[in-house]
């Protein structure tokens, strides 16, 4: 019985010698890291705060922004062009991302209706350079191609839609139709024809772009034949 009650004691002995020796260690330990641990702690939960003030702002921008374009448009619509210049103006310069990008063109679209085409072009080219999803970048820099087609060299405009015109871009159609008018302008009219027929041919393509292409396949190919 003595037996067993000492090698109790001494279980008890060094369970309480193991469990100093932790508590030791623990202690250390926050003595040399102690304070990094607070800080690190502090530094979780102001980044935690951080970011959920952040999202807050940005959810408030994008409801003000979104807001501002929606007055802009209805400005627009009702003939107050000042005012929806002075909306437009403001989102794209304070607005949140996406609508920036919206103001851009809405703005170089109304630049242009002005019979302001090199202004368009600048808007059109900030938004192609800009960090807007690829859909919008690419528009916008088809938009500016087909505006610098007059006044610009052809090469400078193909190379600025060669990549919108592979199979995977939902842009090809359209990309198709500057590069066809570009060759056509320096001269190459049978690669001109050739674009323009893959373009008319193509029954995937919007009606209004075939119906474009096969007119001018018409008239490029009847030059030719009278040629």
């Amino acid at each position: 019985m003595t037996t067993k009650n000492d090698d109790a004691s001494a279980d008890l002995l060094i369970q309480e010698v193991d469990d100093e020796l932790r508590h030791e260690q623990m202690q250390q330990l926050w003595r040399k890291h102690g304070s990094w641990a607070v800080a690190a702690a502090v530094a979780l939960v102001l980044s935690v705060a951080g970011w959920q003030g952040w999202t807050t702002w940005q959810t408030k921008q994008r409801v003000q922004s979104g807001a501002t374009f929606t007055a802009a448009m209805q400005s627009l619509e009702q003939g107050n062009k000042d005012d929806a210049l002075a909306a437009l103006g403001k989102v794209a310069a304070d607005g949140s991302s996406g609508y920036r990008v919206l103001a851009d063109m809405k703005l170089a679209d109304v630049k242009l209706n002005a019979g302001d085409r090199d202004g368009a072009i600048a808007l059109y080219e900030r938004v192609a350079a800009s960090g807007a999803d690829d859909v919008y970048r690419d528009l916008a820099r088809l938009k500016a191609a087909y505006l610098k087609l007059d006044g610009s060299e052809p090469a400078a405009v193909e190379k600025l839609v060669e990549k919108l015109a592979v199979e995977s871009s939902p842009w090809r159609h359209s990309a198709r139709e500057v590069l066809a008018l570009a060759a056509s302008k320096r001269g190459d009219e049978a690669k001109a024809a050739e674009l323009f027929r893959k373009i008319a041919d193509d029954p995937a393509a919007p009606q209004g772009v075939r119906a474009r292409a096969a007119e001018m396949l018409a008239a490029t190919t009847g030059a030719k034949a009278k040629g």
